[in-house]
């Protein structure tokens, strides 16, 4: 017994680059070092498995169809760790129909599509159509054989089960009609089929039991019923069922497994001395072959079978006839046979493939490097507020020192002499660069500020230019234009841009308060910049503190600001001690990701932040309180100083001077350490930008990609449209000339003509006419105008101005010619430009035109042999000639 088995075809994809979009977001997202490139090898690892599993031609073979599982399997790994959307890592991915062959004027039916899922979802199919493939070629005459085939065959059901019922539920378009629902889940019911089929073929290989093998062939026609049954009800199936041979094998195996279950059960049924049975289940085998001999015989040999079921038959009813006389029952009040199932879809796992390994098995998910991204942002805002609150307090202790004059009005003994601390402070500003410095600084700010204007000027506009194509391809194509609309991809880039602009608004507000700081004490930075000398100059002389040298007033002031300044001291090892800590909340978020299947990112956050920085916020809390304390006393201690102190004119402006002087020093430190953290700031956000502008760029190109590959789809499906709702009509003359219709009553373009050819003398025998062909009307060429009259053995031409007349008969070889054509290959309605060619085979006529038989005349120079020019009009003739093309 001969069978045939059902195969799918597989899928066929464009080449996509992988290694590059990877690698450029490994880049983007990684710190250089070994982890950055092995990452980036391992995405050009993936770019050549892809190319082995989907650009080559794959053999049916074990090996083919595990390079397809283990690119299935790379994929589900690397889904998580990649952030794969339309406006993020965009790759396009273009599948052709499997089914769909495409046509002359148009190619096959294809998918572009922004979306990893649809790769998988292809993958997939592919893997179920190669493993149905494997399986028809296994050798089903031996054990090994029939294995692998149930195997692969279960496993084919299984791969098209999932893709209905998981894969497609991911998928938010329709996709091409061979991955459809309806589609694939008639696939895994032929494949489910099959591997039921095979199972009989074992068993019955194996001589088990007929009641058991009639049970196993039931099931399997119970199968391929159910595939006929969705092939004939589903209307969204592909054509590839009809009309390649799927439908009517499903309908002969369906038959053929009913016929193969009837007669093993007969078997049982004699055995069981039913014999009436045994003949009844015989006869309706036999008439299920009988079936399937006269309908499906060119798709399955059931020769053997019947041959079989004639065999026991025969016997049966001889057996029957002479000996145990049962009564034969109608077929309809046997009891049925009964079903085993041993088969089932080969659920889909990962991994699919033994041999898998992780490229990227280094890489955490995205969802653990989103929670490490916003625990870092916890972990920086921690660290900003407490070093913001010490050089806060440090600001708040200078500007209290300066406002009291200390210490400088304790050190100013003689009245005449700079005091040392204010010396210290002018050394400082000299040493920092002065105003030099801060003037190189403030004019650096504007050009940095541009410059990231411009990069995000240019990737908005690239976002804008995209989005109006767009917009403009959508009015045109209308609800053909099947793809997401750019102003609701590009919202989350337009977001991010808004508050990039946002920053550099804020941040330009910020240049300008600095600058207005540095034009208030420019002048006063400016005098400690001087030298010695100048600066001594510049202040009063004056010593209102002379006679308190030596008091426990000054001695207690002395030793309170040097409390304080070791507490600033401590305040910068503190500040380093908090920018040190490290601490790494990979494997935390890991573990809860596998236990919940989710990350609750802030709880996990809080607790281990408050585990790491608890002890050094409660050493800055400490250091803080401490500096309250300090700065108090020495408020009190300077209020009972000022009260001892001389007090006079010189006195007064010497110590407003030393004041300044100090509070100079204080800004100068602030602005320069501002305009430094600005410049650092803008050449930060710089690269920030230039980030956004690629993504910007990388998502613009993706979707020109995406779009070229829509607009030629949408050509091809143009091409593959009917040019005009309606065939035009046949010319009435037609109709006339075939059926003997009259004269209609609207114009009609004229009949074509032809030479008519004077009759031959007859032939004394006709059945030697030359080359037998006279006994059947000959079609003459298409309607032209007659040529000259050249000599006189050439016919007149005839035309006729009545359409509907019956058509004149020329005796040509001693046979009735018609003279006018019956129904051009090309349309003939009225504006169509005719043409004339070459005559029909025809039997030699001495009196007919044709190219070869014309006579000689005069042709014009330039002019191609054997064609006239354009003849003038023919009297009686009601329409304009027709258009005359050189042949």
């Amino acid at each position: 017994m001969a069978t045939t088995f059902v195969s799918v075809p597989l899928k066929k994809a464009s080449e996509v680059d992988l290694a590059k979009p990877l690698s450029k977001f490994i880049q983007n997202t990684y710190p250089s070092g070994e982890s950055q490139a092995e990452y980036i090898k391992a995405a050009e690892e993936l770019n050549s498995l892809r190319k082995s599993a989907v650009c080559r031609a794959l053999d049916k073979h074990d090996s083919s169809l595990e390079i397809l599982l283990r690119y299935y399997d790379q994929l589900c790994v690397i889904e998580p760790k990649f952030p794969f959307s339309e406006n993020q890592l965009c790759l396009t991915f273009t599948w052709k129909d499997a089914f769909d062959k495409g046509s002359l004027f148009g190619g096959s039916v294809k998918l572009s599509f922004a979306s990893l899922g649809f790769e998988k979802t292809c993958i997939l199919f592919n893997i179920g159509a190669l493993a149905s493939q494997i399986a028809s070629e296994q050798n089903l005459e031996n054990d090994e054989g029939l294995k692998a085939a149930a195997k692969y065959y279960q496993l084919a059901s299984g791969v098209f089960q999932h893709i209905k019922d998981s894969a497609l539920s991911a998928m938010n378009r329709e996709l091409t009609m061979d991955t459809s629902p309806d589609t694939v889940g008639t696939l895994s019911l032929i494949m489910l089929a099959q591997a039921q089929e095979v199972f009989f073929l074992k068993a019955a290989a194996d001589k088990m039991k007929d009641a058991i093998i009639a049970k196993l062939a039931n099931q399997a026609a119970d199968y391929y019923g159910d595939a006929f049954k969705q092939c004939q009800f589903k209307e969204n199936l592909p054509k590839y069922f009809y009309f390649q041979e799927v439908l009517p094998v499903l309908a002969a195996k369906h038959c053929m497994m009913q016929a193969n279950a009837e007669y093993h059960q007969s078997v049982l049924a004699k055995q069981q001395k039913k014999f009436g049975e045994e003949i009844s289940r015989l006869q309706h085998a036999s008439d299920l072959v009988k079936t399937i001999g006269s309908r499906y015989d060119e798709y399955i040999n059931v020769k053997d079978l019947s041959d079989k079921i004639a065999r026991a038959l025969t016997a049966a009813k001889k057996d029957n006839d002479f000996i145990y006389h049962d009564r034969v029952p109608d077929v309809k009040d046997l009891d049925p046979v009964g079903k085993a199932t041993l088969v089932k879809p080969t659920p889909v796992s990962v991994p699919m493939s033994q041999k898998f390994t992780d490229l990227f098995v280094k890489m955490v998910p995205l969802a653990v490097q989103q929670s490490l991204s916003m625990c870092n942002q916890r972990r920086a805002d921690l660290v900003n507020k407490l070093i913001a609150q010490m050089r806060e307090s440090t600001n708040l202790a200078n500007g209290v020192l300066a406002s009291l004059n200390l210490p400088a009005a304790i050190e100013d003994v003689s009245g005449d002499d700079i005091p040392q601390s204010i010396l210290d402070k002018s050394k400082a500003v000299i040493q920092q660069g002065g105003l030099q410095t801060m003037d190189q600084l403030i004019r650096d700010l504007p050009g940095l500020l541009q410059r990231n204007k411009e990069i995000l000027d240019e990737a908005m506009r690239i976002l804008d230019q995209e989005e109006v194509t767009d917009n403009e391809l959508k009015a045109k194509f209308k609800e053909r234009w099947q793809r997401t609309p750019s102003n609701e991809l590009y919202k989350p880039l337009r977001t991010e841009g808004a508050n990039l602009r946002a920053t550099l608004d804020r941040a330009a507000q910020a240049d300008k308060v600095v600058k207005e700081r540095y034009a208030t004490n420019s002048e006063i930075i400016a005098l400690l910049c001087k030298p010695e000398a100048e600066l001594n100059a510049a202040i009063p002389s004056g010593n209102p503190t002379k006679s308190l040298q030596g008091s426990e007033v000054i001695m207690l002031l002395k030793t309170l600001l040097a409390s304080l300044n070791e507490v600033k001291k401590e305040r910068e090892t503190l500040e380093n001690d908090v920018k040190s800590v490290q601490f790494d909340m990979t494997s935390k978020f890991l573990t809860a990701l596998a236990q919940d299947g989710a990350i609750n990112e802030e709880a996990i956050s809080v607790t281990e932040l408050g585990q790491n920085y608890g002890s050094n916020t409660q050493r800055v809390q400490k250091n803080l309180k401490k500096q309250e304390e300090l700065l108090a006393s020495i408020q009190t201690a300077h209020e009972e100083f000022s009260k001892s102190k001389q007090s006079n004119t010189d006195a007064n402006q010497r110590e407003e001077m030393l004041k300044k002087l100090a509070a100079g020093h204080d800004q100068f430190v602030e602005l320069v350490g501002n305009l430094k953290e600005g410049t650092q700031f803008y050449n930060g956000i710089t690269e920030h930008l230039l980030k956004f502008q690629t993504k910007c760029t990388d998502i613009v190109f993706a979707r020109k990609t995406e779009r070229d590959e829509l607009l030629k789809d949408l050509q091809q499906s143009i091409a593959r449209e009917p040019s005009a709702p309606n065939i035009p009509a046949a010319p009435a003359y037609q109709i006339a000339a075939s059926v003997g219709g009259t004269t209609p009553a609207v114009p009609t373009p004229a009949p074509r003509t032809v030479f008519p050819s004077k009759p031959e003398p007859p032939e004394p025998d006709a059945s030697s006419s030359t080359g037998g062909c006279e006994n059947q009307p000959k079609p003459q060429p298409p309607a032209r105008p007659p040529p000259p009259s050249v000599g006189s053995n050439v016919a007149t031409p005839t035309t006729t101005n009545t359409p509907a007349a019956p058509a004149p008969v020329a005796s040509v070889g001693g046979t009735g010619v018609l003279t006018q054509a019956q129904g051009p290959p090309y349309p003939t309605y009225q504006g169509f430009p005719g043409y004339y060619p070459l005559p029909m085979p025809m039997g030699y006529n001495q009196y007919a035109y044709g190219q070869y038989s014309m006579p000689y005349m005069y042709q014009p120079p330039g002019q191609p042999p054997f064609q006239n020019p354009q003849p003038p009009q023919q009297p009686g003739y009601p329409y304009p000639p027709q258009q005359f093309y050189q042949q």
